[in-house]
């Protein structure tokens, strides 16, 4: 998760989210090519006295910088579609999810199971134990098992709110009356905070998400030990 001065994004704990960390380096590198390029460009203007011709008036120095942004914008833009349609890709999903936000909490429906559903509210700060993470733990985790492909249908009960979990490279819009779906596969075990990023209300910052990454059979035993509680 995120820790204070943090520079860069979190670790990736699915395949998007290492491809949009890539893509990230990516583009910052060719950023900061121009940059220098322009800073060169700046100094040397300001420290030369320009009297040659040929750079005053060139034909070639002006198609090359026409043609090139060009270029760059275009290995910006293909690496960036790939992963939209990466990002968009949904098959053959072992499990479904899906994910209601409420003015201020989300519940949880396994739709591949008869009865299995739960609320999930922010642990207040005075019930806290040590270890756990202020307006970041919740009651009730969103449990998965850990690289199979997890299908999360989004959508909200009163206004908008938005299901993000950036270690996962996830970020869907909940939207009253709109059934939207996005998908995702964990890496590893582990335990995954997010929040949600759209403005809501006056407890918008009290509505955590935990999602937890665990092997399949421990997946299995909550599952079994959820539905006997139900």
């Amino acid at each position: 998760m995120a820790h204070p001065s943090q520079l860069g994004f979190q670790d990736a704990a699915s395949p998007v989210m290492e491809e949009l960390l890539h893509f990230h380096d990516h583009a910052l590198m060719i950023v900061l090519l121009i940059s220098t390029l322009v800073l060169y460009l700046l100094v040397a203007m300001v420290s030369t006295k320009l009297t040659n011709k040929y750079i005053l008036d060139s034909q070639e120095i002006e198609i090359i910088w026409t043609i090139l942004p060009a270029v760059i914008l275009i290995l910006i833009a293909l690496p960036s579609l790939r992963i939209l349609y990466l990002m968009d890709e949904i098959s053959d999903p072992h499990l479904t999810i899906k994910a209601m936000g409420h003015q201020w909490y989300w519940s949880y429906e396994y739709t591949d199971y008869e009865d299995l559903g739960f609320d999930s509210y922010m642990i207040p700060t005075q019930d806290l134990t040590p270890g756990q993470f202020r307006l970041l733990e919740a009651d009730h985790r969103m449990v998965i098992p850990v690289e199979s492909p997890i299908r999360v249908l989004v959508s909200a009960e009163d206004v908008l709110h938005s299901w993000a979990v950036p270690a996962l490279g996830v970020k869907m819009d909940a939207v009253p009356g709109r059934l939207n779906q996005t998908a995702f596969i964990t890496s590893r075990p582990g335990v995954f905070y997010g929040q949600c990023s759209e403005i809501c209300g006056a407890n918008h910052s009290f509505m955590p998400i935990v999602v937890e990454a665990v092997p399949l059979e421990h997946f299995e035993t909550w599952s079994s030990l959820m539905l006997e509680d139900a």
